[in-house]
């Protein structure tokens, strides 16, 4: 699986995104700080963390007895690639499809106007 469509994947669900919401407004978090933030128990936390380390979402690093999570860049990096990608080729379609209405739509939009038929 793509990157991308594991971090689709994963931001699928309401309870990862607003785990990530979370790491984002508050900065590296606890699976314990993070269960008094989201409705859900830490047991439920870290299922939801472990998707999002898969899909390279989060990051951590042991501090003692506990993790302490934080954002991953390189998941939203990948998801960003190919909405660029997804974008580029959207709007390179529609700047051919406007250059060619663009070289035959004159003659079109004139008979148009006096109400003759397409050429």
């Amino acid at each position: 699986m793509e990157t991308y469509e594991a971090v689709l994947e994963a931001l699928g669900d309401s309870t990862r995104r607003r785990i990530v919401d979370v790491l984002r407004r508050s900065g590296p978090s606890s699976v314990a700080e993070m269960a008094a933030r989201v409705p859900v128990s830490r047991p439920a936390v870290s299922q939801h963390l472990t998707v999002l380390r898969r899909s390279r979402l989060v990051t951590y690093e042991e501090s003692g007895t506990r993790n302490v999570y934080r954002l991953d860049p390189t998941g939203m990096r990948d998801l960003r690639a190919w909405m660029d990608g997804f974008w580029q080729e959207a709007l390179d379609s529609y700047a051919e499809a406007a250059r060619k209405d663009a070289a035959s739509g004159r003659s079109n939009s004139m008979a148009i106007r006096k109400g003759l038929p397409d050429e």
